[in-house]
């Protein structure tokens, strides 16, 4: 990832935010896939500035997900290659806020729009990686096959997407 402008921080390390009352903090809780199998555990509530607000959970990926795809490749839409090569000690990945569903009741974050085999095979990072706009189109567009996603999408407007609609 290249460094640019930082646009999404972790929550704790913004005093000015918090999670809101009456909305659960997610952090620790397992990430279940569409299968309903563990894929990790938020680690992080990723905030947006210019959308003032959590717009990603940041998950450390589960050590069976990251041998699954341990060296993955995505062809790209215009019949090149795109390589999504992970590297050794990138264990995390991003996954937009209106992607997850909670079960309050067992704490469990669930995303059943994505299975594991998607999660194996995504451009993961390490933790602490400054996360740029680019990385951001390269894994939504990834989740939702979407290839309309592309360089040309500005950070303005991005997160009005329904992948960034809270609910829960």
């Amino acid at each position: 990832m290249t460094v640019t402008e930082k646009n999404l921080f972790n929550l704790d390390e913004l005093t000015d935010y918090k999670v809101a009352e009456g909305y659960s903090d997610v952090r620790g809780w397992e990430v279940k896939d569409a299968n309903d199998r563990v894929v990790g555990k938020v680690d992080h509530l990723l905030v947006s500035k210019s959308a003032e607000r959590v717009v990603y959970l940041d998950v450390e990926v589960d050590e069976s997900l990251i041998e699954e795809g341990f060296k993955t490749y995505k062809d790209a839409a215009n019949g090149g290659v795109h390589e999504f090569l992970n590297k050794e000690g990138e264990n995390h990945l991003i996954i937009p806020i209106g992607m997850a569903k909670l079960d309050k009741e067992n704490k469990i974050v669930n995303t059943d729009k994505i299975d594991s085999a998607t999660f194996s095979k995504a451009k993961r990072f390490k933790k602490g990686d400054v996360i740029d706009f680019e990385y951001e189109m390269i894994i939504v567009g990834y989740y939702m096959g979407d290839h309309t996603i592309h360089g040309k999408n500005t950070s303005g407007g991005f997160y009005d997407r329904e992948e960034f609609n809270y609910l829960f």
